[in-house]
């Protein structure tokens, strides 16, 4: 792969950047004096050329000539970080009006806030070129090993304010804009969060990626860029709706299409040994992926890395004009559709086989489109001579989650079929580049694959997958022996990559001969056995055969399990490193989930603690707390150092400093009120408690516990006198936000019982402004952004032992806002760091689980009153006409699917009660509250994903810190 894909242009970095900005000052200046558009035209096209002297280059648009500018990317310039005057207001005007008029996507006779949000956007993104561009020369040129993070999901956010911030140019944007007759803050609310992911797994590769760019690191980010997100999510009276997401309706203006950087991906067909005796994967489907870039700037330093993005099509050509033609449309299309949406939709549903096939062609594809582009990219900086033994020390891959597995036969497959290398090297260089982050314990999200549906769309790769797997039955018999045929059998049952499938046929007699050898026949017993050696006993053969007609009846009466493809176990066998994302969840991954592998290689399995950028999540998102920050720290370093915020522990009962947290989170409080009014059209008071839990809906995180407590909250206060009520309870704004997969039907009961419950509360005239619930409609980054600086309370009320990291609580304990939650996840580190009295804890430990569930399942569990009291009320209709008996059954019988209370919400509900007394009496004291929220902000230091990022580098992934000269 060319490095000039950053460009179409062939000139030296820094004449590029010279003639682009001259010829634009003279464009600017020109246009003020109202010259013709052909004059305007014929200067921009006369930019001075010169011979190519290198095969990079740039493509500037920019402002005026600026010398600061111009430092950024000659080679004389020795400084690292961002010059912190940057380009001044009138040269950041003048590119905006640029832009305005000759990038149009809008009519010319207005600069209204769409427009003025593209304008800005796209002048941002020429200074960001000239970074990235010259990042990937200096990488090119020293020819270093990088990373590359393969995620499914990037839950990127709004882009502009973050990368203003970085670029140090917030202040400069905001007085040009505002010379312009616009305000940033209305110009940022123009841009539409980029649909590319859903939840923790996405904005964990977003916040890393951000990390990797600050610290310098050398890195990129492969994702596919989906047209429709996952979905917008509305709230009606039936409870959530799902529509397509909008997000690329009018274009990303911080995207590059790169038309010169495509490939070829296929699917089906057939394999055919050909006469060099390589296998060949012929016939099939045939689609093109092609990558659109996307410039991710570090904080206060030239690095900017990108995120490369594929989108599939196919060639114009595969359009069936004929059919078209003779009326037949659809088929005409064919080709293109099936093409087209593979990145139509983030986890499209996948209970028909149409599904299951899209979710892989979408796997496969940010495989396959992801390492040809590696590959291609370490061939060209290898020059004439390729040595493949050095693919590992130049390429680092890291699979985020098992939806990238396919990077492990596709690498080897690549290695072989095309570059020719044998099984051995292929198998040695693929275990030696690759890295599996494991996210979760849930067994339906390790995902498992139907091994026929696997067969028919990659049949090469099922090919592989099978020499894998037995690779890894000999490595098995070779550990465990054949000495206890039961035992073998157990761990191959347990640890085989192919489940339900036979053994490898080097190994199909494994257990017949086991047996054979341990099945001795006395002495005294050979004398009546017959030729053959088995014992002459007519009427016991005869007994015999219909004992085996009579098994062999049943068993044709007895499905077949299902032949599966572990993508979990093949991740764990195909990498050399394994990682979970806290130190509970490692225990369990090590311990359980993954016990006999780690038994095998313990060497391969890490914890790496998640983490959240604080540039992000602290510094843009609350400036008021960042401020505070600074001042009472004497620097801003903590940016980048965030354990510099340990030193805020000394102030933490200082009244001035509290003042202050308590000043800066009622103005965030203020700031979520209006917000909710203009969505919900519900008006609340920021004087109440904000009580926040936002995140994916699903029955494992208990949005269900929390709505039951508001209800139980709700009914006491009915039960009392509006003294008492007022006496006794402390003012809550409840807030929920979340989607709850479009196919996931009890999460969905869960939001329509949430909204209900809401709009019941909150036309209850006697509990007034004492108690309101708001389900916040179609939560994403840019509402985290509001919701997290302006909460006080957050609830991270997991069963325990079922969430992996979290990082939603990172944030909120960075904001100074103080959980309630169970030690799960990050919880258990996050209360450990924030301090013990500083963390609402409750609840059933992990080890804890299994046993109280075997309790439920004999019958033994014994509910509180207070929870049947609970069921009861919300049974009675008090909430409207909705049937809620299968939600409330769910937490109701002892055995059966989607009943016997499976997440615990019953047994942790009286325990989850007093907790929240707990809350309320601490709330009531706002000196101890407002102490307990300084230590949360103080004790976050270790959650910064540069942390993270910095233990992925030296642990797993071996790269170094790249500084631009």
């Amino acid at each position: 792969m060319a490095v000039s894909q950053f460009s179409s242009m062939s000139t030296r970095p820094s004449e590029a950047l010279v003639q682009c900005t001259s010829s634009l000052s003279r464009f600017i200046e020109f246009g003020s004096r109202n010259r013709t558009s052909k004059q305007k035209l014929l200067l921009i096209r006369t930019f001075n050329s010169r011979p190519p002297t290198t095969s990079f280059c740039i493509k500037c648009v920019s402002s005026q000539p600026s010398p600061k500018t111009k430092d950024r990317v000659t080679e004389e310039d020795t400084s690292s970080s961002q010059n912190s005057s940057g380009p001044d207001t009138a040269s950041v005007a003048s590119s905006i009006q640029y832009h305005a008029e000759f990038t149009p996507l809008f009519s010319p006779e207005k600069f209204e806030l769409p427009k003025a949000f593209f304008a800005t956007a796209q002048s941002v993104r020429d200074s960001l070129i000239i970074n990235w561009n010259s990042t990937y020369e200096y990488y090119e040129r020293l020819n270093v090993k990088q990373a590359y993070y393969l995620s499914m999901e990037f839950l990127q956010g709004r882009a502009l304010l973050n990368a203003i911030g970085n670029l140090g140019l917030t202040g400069a944007y905001a007085e040009a804009l505002s010379k312009l007759g616009q305000s940033l803050e209305n110009v940022v609310s123009q841009e539409p969060d980029a649909a590319l992911g859903n939840g923790g797994l996405g904005r964990l590769a977003s916040c890393f990626l951000d990390s990797m760019a600050t610290l310098n690191y050398p890195a990129w980010g492969y994702g596919l860029r989906y047209k429709y997100g996952l979905f917008k999510q509305r709230i009606t009276k039936d409870g959530q709706e799902e529509v397509a997401e909008d997000w690329l309706e009018l274009g990303n203006p911080w995207e590059i299409e790169r038309n010169d950087v495509s490939y070829p991906v296929k699917f089906y067909g057939k394999i055919v040994p050909g006469s060099d005796g390589k296998s060949h994967w012929i016939g099939g489907e045939d689609i093109k992926a092609v990558a659109y870039d996307i410039p991710i700037p570090g904080y206060k330093t030239k690095t900017t890395i990108n995120l490369r993005l594929w989108s599939t099509m196919v060639p114009s050509e595969d359009f069936d004009l004929s059919a078209f033609n003779a009326g037949d449309h659809t088929k005409a299309a064919e080709a293109l559709t099936n093409a087209e949406k593979i990145c139509y939709i983030l986890y499209p549903g996948d209970e028909s086989v149409e599904g299951k096939v899209l979710r892989l062609k979408q796997q496969y594809t940010l495989c396959s489109a992801s390492l040809q582009d590696i590959i291609a990219r370490f061939e060209k900086r290898s020059g004439a001579n390729v040595n493949w033994e050095e693919f590992p020390e130049k390429v680092a891959v890291q699979m985020n989650d098992t939806h990238p597995t396919l990077c492990i036969p596709e690498l080897i497959r690549i290695l072989i079929d095309l570059k020719g290398l044998s099984w051995k090297e292929a198998w040695n260089i693929t275990q030696r580049t690759v890295a599996y982050t494991n996210h979760t314990v849930l067994p339906e999200a390790l995902e498992k694959w139907s091994f026929e549906l696997m067969q028919k769309l990659l049949p090469r790769h099922m090919e592989i997958i099978e020499m894998i797997d037995e690779e890894l039955v000999h490595t098995i018999v070779s550990e465990y022996g054949t000495a206890d045929p039961d035992l073998l059998e157990k761990r191959l049952k347990e640890m085989r990559i192919l489940e339900n499938v036979d053994l490898p046929a080097t190994f199909a007699d494994l257990f017949v001969k086991t047996k054979e050898s341990t099945d001795v026949v006395p002495d005294d017993e050979l004398e009546n056995c017959d030729e053959e050696g088995g014992p002459v006993d007519e009427e016991l053969e005869s007994e015999q055969e219909d004992d085996v007609l009579e098994e062999e009846k049943e068993a044709e009466a007895v499905q077949e399990p299902p032949q599966l493809v572990r993508m979990a176990n093949l991740c764990v066998v195909g990498s050399h490193a394994v990682n979970g994302v806290a130190e509970i969840h490692s225990e369990i991954v090590t311990n359980e989930v993954f016990n006999d592998f780690y038994k095998l290689w313990p060497e391969k399995f890490q914890n790496k603690t998640n983490g959240v950028t604080p540039r992000r999540w602290i510094r843009f998102c609350n400036p008021d707390l960042s401020s505070i920050l600074t001042s009472w720290l004497g620097t801003e370093d903590w940016v980048t150092n965030t354990g510099k915020l340990a030193e805020l522990r000394k102030f933490a009962d200082n009244e001035d400093l509290q003042s202050q947290f308590r000043a800066a989170k009622r103005n965030n409080k203020m700031k979520v009120v209006s917000f909710i009014k203009e969505k919900t059209g519900y008006s609340v008071r920021p004087d109440a408690m904000f009580d926040i839990q936002v995140k994916r809906i699903h029955e494992y995180k208990r949005q269900l516990m929390n709505i039951l407590g508001i209800v139980y909250r709700y009914k006491k206060m009915k039960e009392m006198s509006a003294v008492e009520r007022k006496a006794k309870f402390v003012p809550r704004v409840c807030i929920f936000g979340g989607k709850a997969f479009a196919t996931y039907v009890q999460a969905k009961r869960i939001v329509k019982f949430i909204t209900d419950v809401g709009a019941t509360v909150n036309h209850d005239p006697e509990i007034g402004d004492l108690l309101k619930v708001i389900f916040v409609p179609d939560y994403n980054v840019s509402v985290a952004e509001l919701l997290i600086p302006a909460s006080e309370l957050s609830q991270h009320i997991s069963t325990a032992g079922m969430e992996a990291s979290g990082t939603s609580n990172m944030k909120f304990a960075m904001n100074g806002c103080i959980l309630i939650g169970t030690l799960d996840g990050a919880n258990v580190e996050i209360r450990q760091e924030v301090g013990e009295e500083n963390f609402f804890l409750f609840g059933a430990r992990a080890h804890e689980i299994a046993g109280l569930r075997k309790e439920r399942s004999e019958g033994k569990f014994v509910p509180d009153a207070r929870f049947e009291e609970v069921k009861k009320f919300v049974k009675s209709g008090v909430f409207g006409s909705y049937n809620y008996d299968e939600l409330m059954g769910s937490l109701e019988g002892n055995e059966g699917f989607g009943q016997a209370d499976y997440f615990l919400v019953g047994k942790d509900f009286p325990s989850y009660l007093e907790c929240q007394e707990k809350v309320d009496e601490a709330y009531c004291d706002q000196k101890r509250w407002t102490r307990m929220s300084i230590m949360n902000t103080a004790g976050s230091s270790k959650f910064s994903s540069d942390r993270t990022i910095q233990e992925y580098a030296r642990d797993i992934w071996n790269i170094i810190p790249v500084k631009l000269p």
